[in-house]
């Protein structure tokens, strides 16, 4: 004999909120791309990813996929629709982002349901500024238009906020970096959290994000990543690490998550 429906709807509850039970791993889409023109050592998207895949990979409550989403990427929008979050990280984003109606579609979609969105370097960036707009919806933060300024600079990179989990374990380190700097963020002004800073130009820029976005989700994005060799600084590593935990809502250390590589990775 089957059970009543209000029978089986009770046990699956208790079964749900019993210690015992485990939600499934977040899935995060990790998005780079192939050589974009500069030179080897920079922008180099797919080995970057690699080591924020070592740097995730113990993290049990996420599941990971790299793929490279070079246009057209027919199947994107379908892989997309599959994730808890996206990690750009790759050309022009925001002006990829439009390229294809149906993969702004679907990132939209994922946004709307309160997905994870991460973007770093060139991911958050546009020449037209015509993709300025639909690209701070979702990222929080544009690097974009004929105004956008950019600068290859040693400096002291400062936390603007030691409580924020994104910076467990970060404090003042120096960098040479080539970041994008007076960005666009989403408004209303002050929703978008500044959560790195570094001298230029007279001022202190906020080169790294974090955006609790209207729909629910969670946006974060960090302007440098130039030169791939600055993946040896730990602080860079937790950084992103730490960023795109933040958007999946997982719990960051107190003291920092565990971001060993070696030398090959």
């Amino acid at each position: 004999m089957s059970l009543p429906r209000a029978t089986l709807l009770l046990s699956l509850t208790l079964a749900l909120a019993s210690p015992g039970f485990a939600e499934a791993p977040k899935k995060l889409l990790l998005l780079g791309q192939g050589p974009d023109g500069h030179p080897a050592t920079t922008h180099e998207y797919m080995a970057g990813l690699k080591v924020l895949t070592k740097c995730l990979k113990p993290v049990k409550d996420v599941e990971l996929t790299t793929v490279r989403a070079d246009d057209p990427w027919k199947e994107g929008p379908e892989l997309i629709g599959r994730s808890d979050g996206v990690v750009i990280f790759l050309a022009e984003g925001a002006r990829w982002l439009g390229a294809d109606p149906k993969r702004q579609e679907a990132l939209e979609k994922l946004a709307a349901r309160g997905g994870a969105v991460a973007v770093l370097h060139w991911g958050l960036g546009t020449k037209d500024a015509r993709n300025i707009d639909a690209a701070l919806k979702l990222f929080g933060g544009c690097h974009g238009g004929p105004d956008r300024k950019y600068a290859v600079v040693e400096v002291e990179a400062r936390p603007a906020d030691d409580k924020h989990p994104v910076l467990s374990g970060i404090g003042k380190f120096r960098v040479k970096d080539e970041f994008y700097y007076e960005l666009k963020f989403a408004k209303p002004e002050g929703s978008v959290k500044p959560l790195l800073r570094v001298p230029i130009d007279g001022k202190e820029q906020t080169v790294a994000w974090a955006w609790e976005r209207p729909d629910g989700g969670r946006s974060f994005g960090f302007s440098g990543l130039h030169f791939h060799d600055n993946w040896k600084l730990p602080e860079y590593r937790r950084l992103v690490a730490q960023g795109v935990l933040w958007t999946l809502k997982l719990p960051v250390p107190k003291d920092g998550l565990a971001v060993e590589v070696g030398e090959g990775d």
